[in-house]
């Protein structure tokens, strides 16, 4: 069965549809990149997945359980939103740490706030705590960044922080891992390090959603790649299909300007 499956999912701002009808199953372990120009719904599709936005229809189930049904009125309960977030990790543009925060506080916020509404956790409190800041310093470590923890935000350089955020992403242990332009706000010498550490997560058979304009990293990353044009999934294939078999004429002028020249 697949762990993630979006069925028919739609969503407007006003009279403004921005996503039509999307459909798409993705396996355990498995990659799908999302590529596509500005304003074709990228966006706001993972919104959706991860509840920051309600869609108007369709369905989201994850492992089988129903999240999201247009449908169903027992889903849609704004105070169960939280609980259903847990499922998905979102690796944003622009990062989003606290600034006041170190590196290694940034990681360990989210777990220690929902530590607090454990009934044992006023008695187990510095257990707890020591448990949190070890899973967050291996998160660290693993992401290359053993001598960063005691860092701020602005201490860091873009890629750092960016580590730092999939380390954020991760310590909750979401079920799938979303990641919104990850390089889009770095330089370029400092998007190869993220793109690593991503590869090496998808080594590690990490389920991933990832909207790029990174094509390669597509190409050589992705089981499956879904070309999004003007709220719709144009096409959807392997990489192979996408790349080098492409139907669509609308994905070919899309590709190409990656390719030129």
């Amino acid at each position: 069965m697949s762990i993630l499956q979006v069925e028919h999912i739609c969503k407007s701002f006003g009279n403004t549809e921005v996503l039509k009808d999307i459909s798409f199953s993705l396996e355990q372990g498995q990659v799908i990149s999302i590529i596509g120009s500005s304003g074709s719904g990228k966006t706001t599709l993972l919104r959706c997945l991860n509840f920051l936005e309600r869609p108007d229809g369709g369905v989201i189930r994850v492992k089988g359980e129903t999240l999201f049904d247009a449908k169903d009125p027992s889903t849609l309960n704004e105070s169960a939103i939280r609980k259903k977030r847990l499922h998905f990790g979102l690796v944003f543009q622009s990062f989003n740490l606290f600034p006041q925060y170190t590196a290694l506080e940034n990681v360990m916020l989210a777990k220690e706030l929902l530590a607090k509404e454990q009934p044992d956790y006023k008695a187990r409190k510095n257990e707890i705590h020591q448990e949190i800041q070890a899973q967050a310093e291996l998160l660290l470590k693993q992401m290359g960044l053993s001598d960063r923890m005691t860092n701020y935000p602005h201490q860091l350089s873009g890629g750092q922080c960016q580590r730092v955020a999939i380390a954020r992403a991760l310590a909750l242990q979401p079920d799938i891992l979303c990641f919104d332009e990850p390089t889009s706000a770095l330089d370029p010498e400092l998007t190869g390090e993220v793109l690593k550490v991503m590869k090496e997560l998808a080594e590690q058979n990490t389920t991933m959603v990832i909207v790029t304009h990174e094509m390669a990293f597509a190409r050589d990353v992705a089981n499956q790649v879904i070309f999004m044009d003007d709220g719709r999934i144009l096409e959807q294939g392997t990489p192979e299909e996408l790349f080098e078999n492409t139907r669509e004429e609308r994905t070919r002028q899309f590709l190409s300007r990656f390719t030129e020249g």
